[in-house]
């Protein structure tokens, strides 16, 4: 197990450091924001599991300097960062293509292919807990996790097709089944104009956003240098992505503040676009966000690495193209008051895998095995031949096989028994968070200094 026994209190002080270090700026600048972040945290071990990537990679800070499958290629692959089991939905590539499979790459990065992996697996022990399942339960289903993993990494490393998409089939439409069907048949039903209608109005028979609902009206000056930002994302696109130069044409901007879990304290903005026509449904918005630090960063030491990015943006982007095969066209980074920002899509087509209503172990484990080979998936999508990076010159899904096969047996274990570890690891920080939380241990200016 990567955390060493302490006790609550000593326990409790290392995760005020690790939030101090992870936190302090941010919350500096928004406190009501982490205020309903943690709020957020406190409600369940698997919500501040979510929440706590940062803690995560502290207590497995001895994994960088080597251990069971990594060397010098599986140890330095594209991985996403927060693999958990709610960071997997659907989205439309750039093919026009209902596709499930992971999301949320915001903290993407390059480092250890288990770290992936053992992330994945706590989170499996925490909703197999939440969901009353046995120790032997939660077992099995991170063994068809990995089994599930091993076989399409196999596949991948060796495919016969000169594609990668010839190796394996994506989930979509046509291929998926259960849950992740189900998840893309929502997809498919929700519209464009739906979307907008929840955002926007007519007014003199032209879009705009609507005021309201978290929207936050912009002074001049502001605008401006969102308009400025917004030029320089164009610049960042694929030149597939501009056949259309009105497509682009700004409609309207509007100030947001994040305060989800994920995004607390971090300003970003929605711009209305003309989309693809001038018909009025179909115009697209677009989100501009200040990109964060990855929580994985802080651990991986190669200098390579670090300079390849020019900032947050542009490594969420470069990371997110290299992970997802056919990302989101509107995909791109600029710059804006200094700080590294995302641009995407705000997609009427993502839906996440809602797991509220499975509790079925035999359902559960039909996911699980797909969530293993949607993540070999995304790790066999992320080298220089398929993705255009050159940040991984060779093919990580045969250097993963290779790696795994030279110890079959011990592959699913090691799995096996970090998430029962760190699984209990994670509920026992839960509880201690939510004392200090409520003791006015973490959020107070000393706390977070």
């Amino acid at each position: 197990m990567a955390v060493p026994e302490t006790s609550n209190e000593q326990r409790a002080e290392q995760i005020l450091d690790v939030f101090n270090t992870a936190f302090g700026e941010l919350f500096a600048a928004d406190p009501a924001a982490f205020q309903v972040k943690f709020r957020k945290m406190a409600a369940s071990a698997f919500a501040f599991y979510r929440g706590t990537a940062c803690l995560f990679y502290a207590d497995l800070e001895h994994d960088r300097h080597g251990g069971p499958y990594l060397d010098e290629r599986t140890g330095r692959v594209w991985i996403h960062g927060d693999l958990h089991a709610e960071n997997f939905g659907t989205y439309m590539d750039s093919n026009g293509r209902l596709i499930f499979n992971v999301n949320d790459f915001d903290e993407a990065y390059v480092g250890p292919f288990t770290w992936d992996l053992k992330r994945f697996a706590a989170s499996v022990a925490l909703i197999g807990y939440t969901k009353a399942l046995s120790d032997e339960q939660i077992s099995e289903l991170v063994r068809i996790y990995a089994a599930a993993y091993r076989e399409r990494i196999h596949a991948l490393a060796t495919g016969a097709g000169d594609r990668y998409e010839d190796a394996v089939p994506s989930f979509t439409l046509d291929t998926a089944e259960g849950p992740l069907l189900g998840a893309l048949r929502s997809a498919r039903s929700r519209t464009r104009f739906a979307l907008l209608d929840s955002m926007t109005e007519i007014r003199d028979y032209e879009r705009r956003f609507a005021s309201g609902g978290g929207a936050i009206e912009l002074d001049a000056a502001t605008r401006y240098k969102v308009l400025a930002a917004f030029d320089g994302y164009l610049e960042t696109l694929p030149e597939e992505s501009l056949v259309r130069p009105d497509s682009y044409r700004v409609k309207d901007v509007v100030g947001r503040r994040g305060i989800g879990i994920g995004s607390a304290g971090l300003p970003s903005y929605n711009i209305l676009l003309e989309g693809h026509s001038d018909a009025l449904e179909n115009d697209v918005v677009i989100y501009l966000k200040q990109a964060q630090t990855p929580a994985v960063s802080r651990h991986i030491t190669d200098r390579a690495v670090r300079e390849y990015f020019q900032h947050e943006g542009h490594r969420t982007v470069i990371s997110q193209r290299a992970l997802q095969a056919h990302a989101d066209p509107w995909l791109g980074w600029t710059e804006l008051d200094g700080s590294g920002q995302l641009v995407a899509e705000v997609s009427p087509y993502a839906v996440d895998l809602d797991w509220s209503d499975l509790d079925d172990p035999e359902e559960i484990a039909t996911v699980v095995a797909d969530l293993g080979r949607a993540t070999a998936t995304m790790h066999g999508a992320a080298d220089a031949a398929e993705s255009g990076q050159t940040l991984v010159p060779f093919s990580t899904e045969r250097a993963i096989d290779a790696a795994i096969a030279a110890d079959e047996a011990g592959f699913a274990e090691l799995l096996v028994d970090f998430a029962h570890a760190y699984g209990a690891r994670a509920r026992a920080d839960h509880q201690i968070f939510v004392d200090l939380f409520r003791n006015g241990r973490i959020m107070n200016e000393r706390a977070l200094a």
